[in-house]
């Protein structure tokens, strides 16, 4: 459900069968009352509602998929003691499915059900990097509003952003949504069920070296090719990703 329904025009042109727009319409009263549908923004229509994006999640956490990602993310998770997320993409924005804590002493942490911009965090530029430029433009029809200078600012900067992201295989993303903080994240997606989702890694961008860094990057990508040579996702079988194939990727880099 994309765009907003009407509360009394667009009901008329629905096909309603054998029910009158009336009917339709106390029934989308009563899902705004119970909260499976919202007010819209600058419309006097619905759009989705909390529950029903909570409910989404809900599935989507128990998917084979995210499951597998929550797996390889609690190991790396384990290995480095930064936090790490499991994501998936909903038009523009990422929402938050799975949370594990690091150890460190800054623990960076958003909230499973959480939603942000997918523009200008490196879980949503990670999945939009797999579609093309054309389907992009089309999600993007209204200028961005960057939430800081180190975001993308235009529809052409994220673009060439994503380009990266396509050859590199991984998205980072530094103080952009949270001041301090950077991310990194990769995407994997399930061939046969179409399911797609992000591991991410987060930190304080301050206070990790460069080696540390690389290690997350390392270990991010090795899961991203052993989930992707389970679930077929063709990306990763990309030759300039061979060197990520290694066996026992969780192990430090």
């Amino acid at each position: 459900m994309r765009r907003a329904i009407g509360r009394s025009s667009d009901a008329a042109s629905l096909p309603l069968g054998r029910f009158s727009a009336g009917f339709i319409i106390n029934i989308a009263g009563c899902s705004y009352r119970y909260g499976q549908l919202a007010s819209a923004d600058s419309t006097t229509g619905y759009a989705v509602g909390n529950l029903i994006f909570e409910t989404s999640r809900r599935h989507r956490v128990n998917s084979t998929l995210s499951l597998a990602a929550d797996e390889a993310l609690l190991r790396i998770v384990k290995a480095t003691g930064h936090t790490g997320y499991v994501a998936m993409l909903d038009s523009t924005v990422v929402l938050g499915l799975r949370m594990r804590p690091g150890s460190k002493p800054l623990r960076v942490v958003t909230s499973p059900g959480d939603r942000l911009p997918a523009f200008c965090c490196s879980t949503g530029r990670a999945m939009l990097a797999r579609l093309d430029d054309s389907a992009v433009r089309a999600r993007y029809t209204a200028p961005l509003e960057p939430p800081s200078p180190n975001a993308p600012q235009t529809v052409d900067e994220l673009l060439a952003a994503l380009v990266v992201v396509r050859n590199k295989g991984w998205s980072m993303a530094t103080d952009e949504i949270l001041p301090g903080v950077e991310s990194i994240a990769v995407c994997v997606e399930d061939a046969e069920g179409g399911e797609q989702v992000a591991i991410c890694i987060s930190y304080s961008a301050a206070m990790i070296s460069a080696n540390e860094k690389t290690r997350i990057v390392t270990l991010l990508m090795r899961a991203g090719c052993e989930l992707g040579l389970k679930f077929d996702d063709g990306f990763w079988a990309a030759p300039r990703f061979a060197a990520f194939a290694a066996p026992s990727w969780n192990e430090a880099a």
